[in-house]
């Protein structure tokens, strides 16, 4: 097939079509971009940055959902340079070590939300989860269960794409023509209360609902069959979603009815996105298993995190010492580099006592976006804890309908947030985002709503005159 003709707007050798001829993006319409191009990022400064025409955004999702100390800290750079100098690389491999990965554990052991044991380093949230999975396979072979293999994840939840990680993910876009979800991958409700309650439900009735929907799938699969249960204490990518009240501790007495592993996957809302340290905190969750990624580096270097708990690093050990080995790592687990640079972003949200300004403009974020957005014709729902929210545009408010998919409202509001100078992210159901670097001011915050806005309102006008309807 011949492709089309690059866009007059890109100029011949200019980085858009260059980016064009040869860079194949993620989460991107491929075909499309042949002609529509990329916006080119040059620089970044605090929370903000600009493009190779000059244009300068704040960006209201720090990148994605990870740059937590913003797009320029020198000492993030200094700790990067000096590792450089002293040791480039080393390995994790056949009982080898260096310090930045003994250090960066003893720091994450010790801010563990649950008594933890052992950190396994890998290089993104993907790889971890996908890490996990082998590692939960592995533990139950060893404790003498090799039937106990399913995996639950949730609907809407997000937590990867490497094919086992994908395959744990439910969302659909993840999953079409990659012949995923692999067999074994189970998922239930979401649970949003917005969407998912009946009617005259609370949100307490409702957690019990999701609890018990859980432990009918275990039942209806076998709970021996069972071996994990994967959660993002706010389901990010899928949406924003806030669990309801009183959700994680039902469903955690479900898993321990049957002996089932609980990962907490806190790759977006640990290190103080939800305004405590952990996600799991926030939502009293106690995991076997702890996944973290993003904000552990501020988003200079990629680096993950696996923490287990002690009974399943003893099934780890047990059967490595049977096997001899266990067989699972990567090249760049544990990069000291990367280690050097995760360990002197922990140090800075100590010394800045970052919780505590998380906590202060958090709840400044939180009345922001429901003062310009509840009562807006075109939002159906606002929702959001500590420094992470997101606001839902609906067809109709009074039966919560969401626009059909094929008009892309929420990608039409993140473009036209662009032009007013703020890089949003759209989710699914139309939702658009707020996950800006911790670092951000009120000030700042304020220009995010304005900007977004501005956007929601512009958006508004368009679809009346293209005559879709808005029911408020």
């Amino acid at each position: 097939m011949t492709p089309p003709p690059i866009s007059p707007a890109l100029r011949a050798n200019s980085p858009e079509a260059r980016d064009v001829a040869s860079v194949l993006h993620p989460y991107t319409d491929l075909r499309a971009h042949l002609t529509a191009g990329p916006t080119v990022i040059g620089t970044g400064n605090g929370v903000r940055v600009t493009d190779e025409q000059g244009k300068t955004y704040i960006d209201s999702v720090a990148g994605l959902w990870c740059a937590s100390l913003g797009f320029s800290n020198e000492r993030l750079v200094q700790a990067a340079a000096t590792q450089m100098r002293k040791l480039p690389f080393y390995h994790s491999f056949t009982a080898k070590s260096h310090m930045p990965a003994i250090d960066l554990a003893e720091m994450l052991l010790a801010r563990a939300p649950v008594p933890m044991s052992k950190v396994f380093f890998a290089n993104s949230g993907s790889e971890a989860n996908d890490t996990v999975i082998k590692m939960v396979w592995y533990f139950n072979n060893s404790v003498g269960r090799p039937e106990k293999k399913k995996i639950i994840g949730r609907i809407k939840g997000y937590h990867g794409i490497t094919l086992a990680a994908a395959s744990l993910t439910g969302l659909p876009n993840n999953h079409r023509s990659f012949d995923l979800p692999l067999p074994g991958f189970l998922h239930t409700i979401t649970p949003h209360f917005y969407h998912g309650a009946l009617d005259g439900e609370t949100e307490a009735e409702f957690a019990t609902r999701c609890a018990d929907e859980l432990e009918k799938l275990i039942l209806a699969e076998g709970p021996e069959t069972i071996a994990a249960f994967w959660a993002e204490p706010i389901m990010g990518a899928g949406g924003v979603i806030l669990p309801p009240e009183g959700y994680f501790p039902k469903i955690q007495a479900v898993l321990s009815k049957y002996d089932i592993l609980f990962v907490a996957d806190e790759v977006i809302c640990g290190f103080w996105r939800t305004g405590n340290y952990w996600g799991s905190q926030t939502f009293g969750a106690k995991p076997d298993i702890l996944v973290c990624a993003k904000a552990l580096s501020a988003a200079f270097l990629p680096i993950s995190a696996v923490m287990v708990n002690e009974r399943v690093f003893q099934g780890l050990a047990d059967e490595s010492h049977v096997i001899g080995t266990f067989g699972h790592g990567y090249t760049y687990s544990g990069h000291p580099v990367s280690a050097a640079v995760a360990i002197e972003t922990l140090k800075i949200y100590d010394e800045m006592d970052i919780g505590t300004h998380v906590q202060s403009v958090a709840a400044h974020l939180q009345q922001a976006i429901r003062a310009r957005f509840e009562g807006h014709e075109l939002v159906g729902e606002v929702r959001g804890t500590g420094l992470i929210g997101a606001v839902e545009l609906v067809a109709d408010k009074a039966t919560h309908k969401n626009f059909d998919p094929a008009l892309k409202i929420g990608p039409r509001a993140v473009k036209l947030a662009e032009a007013n100078g703020i890089i949003a992210r759209a989710l699914p159901n139309d939702g658009i985002a707020f996950s800006p670097p911790l670092i951000i001011s009120k000030e700042e915050i304020d220009q995010v709503v304005d900007g977004i806005g501005r956007a929601v309102d512009e958006l508004t006008v368009q679809l009346k005159r293209e005559q879709i309807a808005v029911v408020s």
